[in-house]
């Protein structure tokens, strides 16, 4: 878990923007000495606290300085922020249900309009691979951009690719209106699952 439950936190934008809990910073070590061994050209963040946490030992490895995009930040779940999804999930609340089924974040109370969450997902995926062609950039991200990018380089559901783990290397490669995906949740360098 990437913030310490049961600690209050703030909203951003109408987004959780909790800090990182102590495994968390652990874990974004681990992953920036890993992505160190690769060819790193840029480093994209959100607007969220926690994707700055995560990206700072790569930053520091790489010498490279996080640029900000903002359309790359987690979708706004509306009455569900706030770490009340979660649980909602946890507890199989029938909306929960029916998100799954439809594969459509909007059917919570509030949340971002689906399709405005794929165009401004899409949108900034192509943007950074036309900023940096033939380049690697590293964006770090949140679990339902993940998702999203996921599957619409498979051109599948989507929610097939939900609940990566933190601090996971996913890869797509972006040439033009070719999205291809390489790889998906590589956490060998987390080490065991606990």
């Amino acid at each position: 878990m990437p913030w310490a439950p049961g600690h209050d936190f703030p909203l951003l934008d109408g987004h959780g923007d909790p800090e990182l809990a102590p495994a968390g910073v652990e874990q974004a070590e681990l992953v920036a000495k890993r992505l160190a061994g690769e060819r790193v050209d840029a480093i994209y963040i959100t607007t969220l606290r926690r994707t700055a946490q995560t990206a700072a030992p790569l930053a520091r490895l790489t010498g490279l300085t996080p640029i900000v995009e903002a359309d790359l930040r987690e979708v706004m779940l509306g009455e569900w922020e706030g770490g009340v999804f979660r649980q909602k999930v946890a507890d199989g609340h029938p909306i929960a249900l029916e998100m799954f089924a439809t594969q459509r974040w909007d059917v919570i109370p509030g949340a971002e309009r689906d399709e405005l969450f794929g165009e401004r997902v899409t949108a900034a995926v192509n943007r950074l691979a036309e900023r940096h062609p033939n380049e690697r950039v590293v964006a770090v991200t949140h679990g339902g951009v993940i998702g999203e990018v996921m599957g619409h380089a498979c051109g599948g559901r989507r929610f097939a690719f939900s609940g990566s783990d933190n601090c996971s290397i996913s890869e797509v490669v972006v040439l033009g209106d070719r999205w291809m995906l390489r790889r998906f949740n590589d956490t060998v360098h987390l080490g065991p699952p606990a």
